[in-house]
């Protein structure tokens, strides 16, 4: 696996949408350099297997402990702890798709120091490791994924008042089977009779907003709770509010899925995994908030702000009436790289289809098709920078809409071209005179063009363009003629691979600003 991305790198670094270019370094967590009052977003470090108070044994156990001859009733299991061995991301989404919160780590084991990941030794690093779920006791698992079932259980919280045990007071009966089970330090002493719903806020600091707004919620991420095998999730509002339908007594860990309400993901933790897992250590059973910032991790920090400009691309999508980035979209982030692209490999783009590259890909097809990002955000030294990842972010999100209207032949010719600029000239986009460079053109005006727009808006900036062939200013002129974001993006179809094509396309739609739109075009002509 640690070759693989090594090797995959210089794929993403010569398909780069940016001009920094480098050698990427291996991708390691943010390990056990953290001050110690920070989490550690490293490897987990397990210890023994705990008993577990929920299963239906140690349930009847407590029942009869309570209530003596009254408890006479044999409970039925409600849920299953079970493990999983998604072979490839299709049964591994095919899991979460069924609503299946799953954990890389034995649910049920001691944790010596938390973190945000856990590779099963037994496990080839370049496979999926084995998930960890409670599932309802009726759950069926799709076919041909290998799972076994660890134990059977009873978790109140789970179903209505048992038949035969309305008498039963069930937060007594778990407290007792957690001390029964020697799990007894796990409880909270002031809720040993008392439940929670877990609520709270995740939030993040941007530095470069104005002073006394800096802090936003976490939108739309996946907040999980699990005390052992009782697992509840629920994902942050917009502002970054969440509240959990499950209650708990003991003090559940916390972590963020970055699995998004939105439909997009942020994975790779040095493990195959679509959707990363941060740690935010443990907590009350009434919930916690957490504020991230730059001290909070690299790790945690650059997840929480991709998730927040992707989240916010999703929302202005749908107020703008934008063509939105394909469904179950992927994003890595890397932060030994300094470049960022949209390879869109996870929906079809570039696997069989660049020669260039053909070789390569033949060797690793298999593992690329397991792990393959849509977008690579290289953070190297813009790791702190909440706007620069922000921006990057929105950039190849722009591309990632485009991708959308034009397909897989079209993505494949342009990375095809970026692919021979950067050997023949160390330029991603080249001169401009090469052969298919009019897909370059098109593809960086927008995407300049988009990031600017959302930029300036966010931060109440001017901020410009870079110096390159291409002029996104057309998009700005375009604009000044009255025509929106959705409108200059539907006219960038398939057909549309250079300049003069996307201005036929803009004068037969907009016949009225025929002249107006030529004007714009002659004015930044090359």
């Amino acid at each position: 696996m640690k070759n693989f991305i090594r090797m995959l790198g210089v794929v993403l670094l010569m398909a780069s949408c940016s001009q920094e270019a480098s050698l990427p370094e291996e991708t390691v967590p943010d390990s056990s350099s953290l001050p110690a009052n920070m989490l550690y977003h490293g490897e987990m470090v397990l210890g023994r297997t705990l008993e577990n108070p929920y299963s239906l044994k140690n349930m009847e156990n407590s029942l009869k402990d309570l209530y003596g001859t009254r408890a006479e009733v044999t409970l039925e299991p409600n849920c299953r702890y079970v493990r999983f061995l998604p072979k490839d991301d299709e049964q591994f989404s095919a899991l979460a798709d069924l609503g299946v919160d799953m954990f890389d780590h034995p649910l049920d084991r001691e944790i010596l120091r938390d973190g945000d990941y856990w590779h099963d030794p037994s496990v080839p690093e370049d496979e999926i490791t084995w998930q960890y779920a409670t599932v309802p006791s009726d759950f069926v698992c799709p076919e041909g994924i290998v799972h076994e079932v660890l134990e059977d259980c009873f978790i109140p919280d789970a179903v209505a008042q048992t038949k035969g045990l309305e008498y039963a007071d069930w937060n007594a009966v778990e407290a007792n089977a957690f001390r029964l089970t020697g799990n007894e330090a796990l409880l909270e002493p002031e809720t040993k009779a008392k439940k929670s719903y877990p609520s709270g806020r995740i939030t993040i600091v941007d530095s470069g907003l104005e002073a006394g707004n800096r802090t936003v919620g976490v939108s739309g991420v996946k907040v999980m709770a699990n005390t052992i095998v009782k697992v509840a999730s629920a994902y942050t509002d917009a502002e970054g509010n969440y509240r959990m339908t499950t209650r708990f007594s003991a003090k559940p860990h916390y972590r963020l899925c970055f699995k998004n309400s939105k439909g997009f993901s942020i994975g790779l933790n040095l493990i195959i995994v679509p959707a990363s897992l941060s740690n935010l250590g443990k907590g009350s059973p009434e919930g916690i908030d957490a504020e991230v910032s730059t001290d909070s991790g690299d790790a945690l920090f650059r997840r929480c702000v991709v998730n927040n400009a992707a989240y916010d691309f999703y929302e202005r999508c749908k107020e703008e009436g934008l063509t939105q980035p394909p469904s179950g979209l992927r994003f890595w982030i890397l932060g030994s790289l300094k470049s960022s692209c949209a390879l869109m490999m996870h929906h079809g783009a570039m696997l069989g289809e660049v020669k260039l590259v053909s070789n390569y890909l033949d060797l690793y097809k298999t593992l690329i098709r397991v792990i393959s990002p849509d977008i690579t955000i290289g953070a190297k030294n813009i790791s702190h920078d909440y706007a620069s990842l922000y921006s990057v972010t929105s950039h190849e999100l722009a591309h990632a809409s485009h991708f959308q209207n034009v397909g897989c032949d079209y993505w494949d010719t342009l990375i095809t071209y970026v692919l021979k600029s950067f050997l023949l000239n160390g330029s991603c986009y080249g001169t401009g005179n090469g052969e298919d460079a009019g897909y370059c053109e098109i593809a960086e005006m927008w995407a300049y063009y988009l990031e600017r727009s959302i930029i300036n808006q966010r931060y109440q900036s001017q901020r410009g363009y870079p110096s390159y062939w291409f002029h996104p200013e057309i998009l700005d002129g375009l604009e000044g003629l009255g025509l929106t974001h959705s409108q200059i993006l539907s006219s960038m179809g398939r057909d549309v691979t250079d300049t003069d094509s996307f201005k036929s396309n803009l004068t037969a739609a907009y016949p009225s600003k025929k002249s107006a739109i030529q004007q714009v075009f002659r004015t930044y002509s090359r």
